[in-house]
Order: structure tokens, then C-alpha cells, then sequence
């Protein structure tokens, strides 16, 4: 990713041209969406402009300490005076869970396979470990000094989305940029305890009811675990709270792959999944409409749990045996 790269000259060129940014990444945030958009407000404001942080849901309690996450406007539409929209983790618009983008020039970063082109300036790079690292070559192209707010957040970015450092997708690139924010005056032994070392008992105790009903599938390659309203409710935790949570099946030197299913509301399920190596979990996510990397990707479900449970773990079995997924 250098100033060589014509979508990012058009994007530094666009930012140099305008005043008045919104930007917006997709609903219930990550350490990714929160990291770049925030990384890219500073460097904004830096050079600056105005620039205005609107999503759908509030970023995970791990993360509400973080600078300028307070700042962040929770809300289902965007409205105002703005030149510009820069969106950053979508593959869609519609996964912002935020109306109104649209009305503006946008501009779409993202690192995800299945983005859609949707913006007027599309900036699209499938090898960034994470969309902060894009928000870092931005950064640099655009001429900003790299102050600590702005490192502290690339590397929010960056340690959340690769899962510490677990899943592909890293190069020398990540470790590169992980060293020069470092040297910009990141603290990444707080920056790992604010982010995994920051949980409430209402967190802990929704851990242990997700862990203790987890299922086995019979390869004892695949861990199913389950969340609904309920168990939410009787530990006294939240949906939030979950974050991560996913990732500890994997532990486990036999499990291959994690199917996460949280209910939504009825027979609506969120489905996140989680794998190791070339188990492409990806390919299951876009069946259904979601999306997201070849280690980490979601989507959306309905159906009853037991018939969900079944489809899925047929295709993620699939996957992992390198068969066409069942249909």
C-alpha cells in the first residue's frame, strides 16, 4: 500500500478537497471498525477538517474507555452538512445500519473479499490483516504526523482483527506498521489489558453458561456454542459482553472451527464463526448473505436451532474436508 496506488491518491485528493466528514463502519463494532474509524477522525482533525464518528451500536465495553469512543454518535440515520462519507469495514452500505450515507460522496475502504464496489471512490485491499492497516497508509499518504491517539488505535485495529496475532492474513507489512506505532508512542501491553483484561462478573458468568452448553460435533473438529435472551438475562451480563468469546473453543488443539449462534429475536439467529488455517469459513458465511475473512466471517440465519445447528456444521464439515458445501 503506497502513494503509488491510484484509489488511494484519489481518496488523499478527495480528503484534501473537502471540509466536513461523517465516517461510519458496520453495526455491532469491532476493535477494527472502532480502531479505523477512529484512527482516520484524529488524522481529520489533524489536518484540520470536521470530522463526525455516527454508528448503529456502541462499540463493546472493552473499548468504551478508549479515546474518542465516547464521542462516537449512536444513531440509525446520519443527517448534516457533510462533503463527504467514509466508510471503513463494509462490504455493503446496508451493513452500517446506518441511513443515509448515500446522500454523500463516499468513500469505501475496506479489506474484506466481498465488498461491493459501492462508493464513489473505492479503496480495496484483500491482503491488509486489518482495515487499519489501510487507515495507516492513508494516514501517511495524507502527510499527518502520527500522534498517539492515532497509533493507539491502528493498533486497536490491528491486535483485535487478527485475532492477537493468530489469524492469516498477517505479513511483514502488519509487524512493520505495529513497530512504527510503538515507536509513535503506543503502550501495547495496556492497549492488550484494556481490551482482553477489562471484564465485569456479569461477563465472566456469561462465559461459563456459553462454555458449559457447548457442543462437540462427532469429528470433534467443530465447537457449537449458543446465546439467547435468557441466559443473557440470568447472568447479568449483555449481548456485548460476548466479545471474544468465540475465539476460546479454538484453544483447543482438536477444534478446527466455532459456530456461534446468539439469537436476535424468535427464530433469528447471528451466526459468527471462527477457524484456523485454511478452513474457509467465509464460503459458509456468504451462503447467507454475510461475509468477512477466511478465518473470521458472520451472517445472519433463521430457522429453528436444532435444524441451524445441523446445516451449518454439514457445511463447515465440508469446508474443512475440502467438499463442495451441502445445499
Amino acid at each position: 500500500m503506497t502513494t503509488t496506488n491510484p484509489d488511494l491518491q484519489q481518496i488523499v485528493h478527495a480528503i484534501r478537497s473537502r471540509e466536513r466528514f461523517v465516517l461510519s463502519s458496520h453495526a455491532r463494532p469491532d476493535g477494527d471498525s472502532i480502531g479505523s474509524q477512529l484512527a482516520m477522525a484524529f488524522a481529520l482533525r489533524e489536518l484540520g477538517k470536521q470530522a463526525v464518528v455516527v454508528n448503529a451500536d456502541p462499540a463493546p465495553p472493552p473499548l468504551q474507555l478508549f479515546p474518542g469512543v465516547a464521542d462516537i454518535v449512536i444513531a440509525p440515520r446520519v443527517e448534516g452538512a457533510f462533503d463527504a462519507a467514509i466508510v471503513m469495514e463494509c462490504g455493503d452500505l446496508t451493513r452500517t445500519g446506518v441511513e443515509g450515507l448515500d446522500q454523500y460522496f463516499v468513500i469505501n475502504i475496506d479489506h474484506h473479499p466481498d465488498n461491493r464496489a459501492y462508493g464513489a471512490i473505492n479503496w480495496f485491499d484483500s491482503t491488509a490483516a486489518a482495515c487499519g492497516e489501510m487507515v495507516y497508509a492513508l494516514v501517511g499518504a495524507l502527510g499527518v504526523k502520527v500522534t498517539v491517539n492515532i497509533a493507539t488505535h491502528v493498533y486497536l485495529a490491528i491486535l483485535t482483527d487478527t485475532g492477537s496475532f493468530h489469524y492469516s492474513g498477517i505479513s511483514p507489512r502488519t509487524f512493520d506498521i505495529c513497530r512504527e506505532v510503538v515507536e509513535a508512542g503506543v503502550d501495547p501491553v495496556r492497549v492488550a489489558r484494556d481490551v482482553y483484561d477489562s471484564n465485569n462478573m456479569g461477563r465472566l458468568k456469561l462465559f461459563g453458561a456459553v462454555l458449559s452448553g457447548m457442543q462437540i460435533d462427532r469429528t470433534g473438529r467443530i465447537a457449537i456454542v449458543y446465546l439467547d435472551h435468557e441466559m443473557v438475562r440470568a447472568a447479568g451480563g449483555t449481548y456485548e459482553d460476548t466479545e471474544g468469546l468465540i475465539n476460546l473453543p479454538l484453544t483447543v488443539k482438536e477444534i478446527q472451527a466455532v459456530i456461534f449462534f446468539k439469537q436476535i429475536e424468535g427464530e433469528q439467529y447471528r451466526v459468527s464463526m471462527r477457524s484456523k488455517g485454511d478452513v474457509d469459513v467465509g464460503l459458509v458465511a456468504k451462503e447467507y448473505g454475510g461475509g468477512g475473512h477466511r478465518n473470521a466471517a458472520g451472517c445472519t440465519a433463521t430457522g429453528g436451532i436444532d435444524s441451524l445447528q445441523k446445516q451449518f456444521v454439514e457445511k463447515v464439515t465440508a469446508v474443512i474436508d475440502g467438499r463442495p458445501a451441502p445445499r
